[in-house]
């Protein structure tokens, strides 16, 4: 079986990220069998939890720490239209990480035929459980390394 695997992130520590890969199921689409826009954030939040875990520190494992990463801001670009039953390839990376605030980039594309379909940003904070903002990098330093590494020098 061939490696779909891309190096993405080049340089640092020679780390593979495999994109997430989404079946686009019937229940997604409108009357016209196009995906419903609303869709897409769904996929960028299945593929930032896959680059979580690919990561080596799933959501799961940081919510057992008490911490939470809302969506503070996300923001789409629709290129070209969705159909049910397609298979979208969503690449994430982390564009911008401080410790406190994280943005992801996705770029989303028909697998068939390699076409963009969207182009994407979300933005994330941290919390404790109480909603009070904290600092991994203070706080959580095993997770802030692990972001830091991950963050796309060529943003």
């Amino acid at each position: 079986m061939k490696d779909t695997r891309v190096d993405i992130y080049s340089g640092l520590q020679n780390v593979k990220i495999k994109p997430y890969e989404h079946h686009v199921k019937y229940y997604e689409t409108d009357q016209m069998g196009i995906v419903h826009h609303s869709n897409y954030i769904r996929w960028m939040e299945e593929a930032r939890m896959d680059l979580m875990e690919q990561m080596g520190y799933s959501y799961k494992m940081m919510e057992e720490a008490e911490i939470v990463s809302p969506v503070i801001s996300v923001k789409c670009e629709y290129k070209s239209m969705v159909r049910f039953s397609d298979t979208v390839i969503v690449e994430a990376k982390i564009a911008f990480y401080n410790g406190v605030k994280l943005t992801i980039h996705y770029r989303m594309t028909d697998k068939e035929t390699g076409e963009l379909r969207t182009l994407a940003v979300s933005e994330h904070c941290f919390l404790n459980r109480s909603g009070k903002p904290i600092s991994l990098k203070r706080s959580y330093p095993e997770i802030d390394t692990k972001f830091f590494e991950m963050m796309d020098e060529e943003e």
